[in-house]
């Protein structure tokens, strides 16, 4: 039986077995998902395969990555078609062609900026390219920090620190830049998206979700936000209906537009368990890639099943 999600306009068909795998491999935890030109879907994950890369009706191209990354966290593909990959493990991001060559690398591989110091980079979480092609990269677990890169990887300015008031972070988890050049800070546990302009001037803050982890907008001017939210980090409100984990879609002005997944969440198609990084192709399509085996414990004292799922895409019925 198809199962579907959302209403409206933004109603979604959800496939759970999108993703056809070689034959006994696994993604354990999905952190992020890109789509370039050609459509074919970059899904990096934290199994045996960083990188692993499908056409649009989910079969398997290649792999990459395995002498590479040490913890898979976020994805950007450039205008140029050249991947941006942020390894929070590793406190790096490197800029690859989309078959795995490293063109740049941006971080020191295994060495971390001292805590919270503002210096690049203690666990970088996401990347995001300005209209001119220079680079935010969003340092999120270790410092509370937005840095900015010209495109040959030289340091220009920062901006954040920890805090809750406005230009403030609590885990910046996850940035965009649209084409006007606003940028887009997912504020984790401050439960907001800041927007800045393109030096972090902060502009105004998104609120109305709850841990806001995955972060993704659609191509061209006024683009529409997706965001996946964590939901209940704690016991005590663990059961708590509609504050999440689901997937939130807006305007952007912030705007509230539809919300997607059952709450609390669970295994089932129609709802979640940790929805870490998002992509949309030039078809509404979504890609929605969680961490459930990190995430798991929240939902069951055991060990996680072996089949337990870490992606799926949604596909947007037509109307």
């Amino acid at each position: 039986m198809s199962v579907t999600v959302g209403s409206g306009e933004y109603t979604y068909r959800v496939d759970m077995d999108w993703a056809k795998l070689p034959d006994g491999w696994r993604f354990r935890d999905v952190a992020a998902v890109a789509v370039d030109s050609k459509d074919q879907v970059y899904v990096f994950n934290r199994g045996e395969h960083p990188m692993i890369v499908f056409d649009r009706e989910g079969n398997f191209l290649r792999s990459w990555g395995e002498d590479i990354f040490t913890r898979a966290h976020g994805l950007h593909i450039g205008l140029d078609e050249t991947i941006y990959c942020t390894d929070d493990g590793d406190h790096t991001m490197r800029r690859c062609t989309l078959d795995g060559k490293v063109l740049l690398t941006l971080g020191i591989p295994g060495k971390p900026a001292p805590y919270m110091s503002g210096e690049p980079f203690h666990r970088c979480t996401h990347t995001a390219l300005s209209p001119g092609g220079d680079i935010y990269v969003s340092d999120g677990y270790g410092n509370s920090r937005v840095h900015k890169y010209s495109p040959d990887g030289k340091l220009l300015m920062a901006w954040g620190e920890p805090g809750t008031d406005p230009g403030q972070f609590n885990i910046a988890h996850n940035i965009c830049c649209d084409e006007d050049g606003w940028v887009y800070v997912a504020d984790r546990e401050n439960h907001r998206v800041q927007v800045f302009d393109g030096n972090g001037k902060f502009e105004t803050q998104w609120h109305d979700m709850h841990r806001p982890c995955g972060l993704c907008m659609s191509a061209g001017k006024n683009p529409l936000f997706y965001v996946g939210e964590l939901g209940p980090g704690m016991p005590v409100n663990f059961n708590v209906p509609n504050i999440g984990p689901r997937l939130s879609i807006m305007n952007n002005e912030g705007a509230l537009i539809s919300r997607l997944g059952v709450t609390p969440g669970g295994r089932e198609p129609d709802r979640f368990i940790a929805p870490h990084g998002l992509a949309v192709d030039r078809h509404g399509d979504i890609y929605v890639g969680e961490v459930s085996f990190t995430a798991w414990p929240r939902f069951d004292s055991g060990e996680p099943p072996e089949n337990l799922l870490s992606f799926r895409k949604l596909i947007r019925e037509p109307q």
